[in-house]
């Protein structure tokens, strides 16, 4: 009877032995069904929130950076900046020494109204000329006119001193009448050629005051382009004066500065960087495998590595017009034998259109950040 007890027993913990194996392996089966099932579900989210996606994190804040260089040399008498200063458009950031310039400003003045006498007084000169050539002009041709007079006067004494002639051999005239229209005959011919020369030296005049008055009118020429050469050097000489003051070309913030007042510059010198950091953009590289469904115009979604919990909003501007290879100093030659392919970056210029107000000023180009283009 014991032994039949017993043997029972032995059964009974065999079989609870199994069921707990069955258990054992029911619980592993179950556990590695439900991690299976987790990584299946976490692939196919990944690859179904990839589909209309591109992402890199290959990409930073960037912005317009101006250098600020002096354009006329001189001594600083005032700096009006720190380093890092927010400053507006047109903002004072440093004096040059005027005293010279002022000067040169006041010699080009003077130089200027000069030359502007110079040509009113060639315009005069020009109008004289002018009259003294018409009135040498009318001269010569009354004198023309005299010697008709006295060519017709001389023509008709010749007649009639060839008519005493043979009125006296005749004895038709006398001595005297002869003598008379001789002395006629002689005044007019002396008339003549004395009008004959008068005329050929008021045509030599006429003739002279014509050139005079020619030389006078280039020499208005002369003068109007003095004074354009003048005029011009006035407004290089309130140019220069202007640029003695240097000012912020846009809103934004000034580093780099390199100048100290009693600072002696030259021309070109460099005196601080102007950064416009209320436009800034995205410069994202991204792989030639990417770029295939990039459009102008699609959304962005921007994260900053500084600010990971800040939404920023931007779109898609344009693609580079080459790889970065291509832009690099020097670029790759892949003629050449030993041709190893490489997958190429392509520079996306991504607009910054939505960001938080409060970010102003703490969004600086050169940030990391990762961006993630919506294709579709």
């Amino acid at each position: 009877m014991e032994n039949n007890t017993s043997q029972s027993t032995d059964n009974h913990n065999d079989l609870m032995e199994k069921e707990k194996k069955a258990n054992g392996k029911k619980k592993r089966f179950m556990i590695l069904g439900g991690v299976a099932t987790v990584i299946l579900v976490i692939v196919l989210s990944v690859w179904i929130s990839s589909m209309g996606h591109e992402t890199t994190d290959n990409a930073q804040l960037d912005a317009m950076i101006t250098p600020v260089r002096a354009i006329v040399p001189g001594f600083i008498t005032d700096v009006r900046f720190t380093d890092n200063q927010e400053v507006k458009k047109g903002d004072t950031l440093i004096m040059i020494d005027q005293k010279d310039y002022l000067a040169k400003l006041a010699q080009s003045e003077a130089a200027l109204e000069s030359s502007r006498a110079q040509l009113e007084l060639a315009k005069t000169g020009a109008l004289t000329a002018d009259l003294n050539a018409n009135a040498s002009v009318y001269s010569s041709q009354a004198a023309k006119e005299n010697i008709a007079s006295a060519q017709a006067r001389l023509n008709r004494d010749e007649k009639d001193m060839a008519r005493i002639e043979k009125m006296l051999k005749d004895g038709a005239a006398t001595q005297q009448q002869y003598e008379t229209t001789k002395a006629e005959y002689e005044t007019a011919k002396a008339q003549f050629e004395m009008l004959k020369k008068q005329y050929e030296a008021s045509s030599s005049q006429a003739v002279g005051a014509q050139s005079q008055a020619e030389g006078q009118k280039s020499q208005i020429a002369l003068s109007a382009a003095m004074v354009k050469q003048r005029e011009a050097e006035l407004q290089l000489a309130k140019t220069q004066l202007e640029n003695t003051i240097i000012v912020a070309p846009f809103d934004g913030i000034i580093s780099k500065k390199s100048v100290e007042e009693g600072q002696y510059i030259q021309p070109n010198s460099p005196i601080c960087s102007a950064v416009d950091f209320k436009n800034l953009y995205v410069t994202a590289n991204f792989k030639e495998t990417q770029i295939e469904q990039m459009r102008a115009g699609q959304e962005v979604d921007i994260k900053v590595d500084a600010f990971p919990k800040v939404k920023i909003k931007g779109s898609l501007q344009s693609l580079g017009g080459a790889t970065g290879a291509k832009f690099s100093l020097l670029p790759p030659d892949n003629a050449t034998g030993n041709f190893v392919k490489i997958t190429q970056r392509v520079p996306v210029r991504i607009a910054i259109t939505e960001y938080p107000k409060e970010m102003t000023g703490l969004l600086i180009p050169g940030l990391s950040v990762v961006v993630d283009v919506m294709t579709k």
